[in-house]
């Protein structure tokens, strides 16, 4: 990440003191080439476990960012696939991004908590952005999916199982998330990123009060923990009215 190709110290500080939208614009431009964008294998094995179900005709992308997903999603759709993001900069990025003519795609900026589609899409996807939702956020977050999504449409999302609180993992997290509450309790505009606040029991609850029918499955490409679970799993939320 401190790489000369990747942000520097001082620039990620600057974007942990700036708002949610206009830190990730100051990042938008080295975002790449850092962790935090969606790995390979991660879009790959949720694109093998939605062929079971699919193809599909539109798809959505919900905090697309610089358009990752977007990629994964045309392996998916026949129609067209849209990227929705409320950073300009990271649209920008997604947008000079080489893709293939078909399906076609476009990108829209918009929050996520204020969709602007309606009975528009097959599938909907997201990585790696529930952290930016408080957990308060997530009811009016998927009657929004809800909404965007045709009757029968599926909205898909990978979850990583919690690490135990005897790895470093937990502890490292834990931190974390300790400095983003007292950062956002001492500097404004607040900066919401928590990584231990979406916890799948809580998620699965919501989105069935939201209308969903909710199923999980393992991702075996991710292994299995200590005690036989699965590392990753991808839930599958399907509207049903």
């Amino acid at each position: 990440m401190f790489s000369p190709e990747g942000p520097t110290l001082r620039e990620l500080a600057v974007q942990a003191l700036s708002s949610v939208e206009h830190g990730y614009d100051l990042l938008a431009p080295k975002f790449d080439r850092t962790p935090f964008r969606t790995p390979a294998p991660v879009l790959d094995a949720v694109v093998s476990a939605l062929c079971r179900t699919g193809p599909y005709d539109d798809g959505l992308d919900l905090c697309c960012g610089t358009g990752a997903g977007v990629d994964a999603l045309a392996a998916l759709c026949r129609s067209s696939v849209t990227g929705v993001d409320f950073s300009a900069g990271m649209l920008d990025v997604a947008r000079r991004r080489a893709r293939p003519p078909e399906p076609g795609v476009s990108w829209v900026r918009a929050d996520a908590r204020a969709l602007p589609f309606r009975d528009a899409f097959d599938l909907v996807v997201s990585f790696g952005a529930f952290g930016h939702f408080l957990p308060k956020e997530l009811p009016g977050l998927f009657a929004q999916v809800h909404g965007a999504l045709r009757p029968g449409g599926r909205f898909a999302f990978p979850v990583l199982a919690p690490p135990r609180p005897s790895s470093p993992a937990f502890w490292t997290l834990l931190g974390f998330d300790a400095v983003m509450r007292v950062r956002n309790a001492v500097w404004r505009p607040p900066f919401v990123m928590y990584y231990r606040a979406f916890r799948l029991g809580e998620v699965r609850r919501e989105l069935e009060r939201a209308g969903f029918r909710v199923e999980s499955r393992a991702l075996p490409e991710f292994g299995t923990r200590g005690d036989g679970g699965p590392r990753a799993r991808l839930v599958e939320a399907r509207r049903t009215d």
